[in-house]
């Protein structure tokens, strides 16, 4: 195959993947992890019964950086109310030979 041959062959397969709405893209992930990127992708592809669950589960695992989480998860804390004495003498100075 040429490289004339080629270039068309692959702007023809990008061309039918824009048309049924879908997108080649490249991953970067562990090699532990390609079965289930590919299963994912392919499970989201369907655009099946499953597929906005797994958007929203996805979803939800990747961007629950909400503000204040830090303060709700101390305040979901045993520890709430425990009524604890942080507090510390300070002794008088002391000497220190050089």
């Amino acid at each position: 195959m040429s490289d004339e041959t080629l270039k068309r062959a692959v702007k023809n397969y990008r061309r039918r993947l824009s048309r049924r709405g879908m997108a080649r893209f490249e991953v970067l992930a562990l090699g532990t992890d390609r079965h289930l990127i590919r299963s994912l992708a392919k499970k989201l592809a369907a655009n099946g019964p499953d597929a906005a669950r797994i958007r929203e589960a996805v979803r939800r695992s990747v961007t629950e950086t909400k503000r204040g989480g830090i303060l709700a998860a101390l305040r979901r804390s045993p520890l709430v109310g425990a009524d604890l004495n942080f507090a510390r003498p300070i002794p008088a100075s002391r000497k220190v030979e050089l």
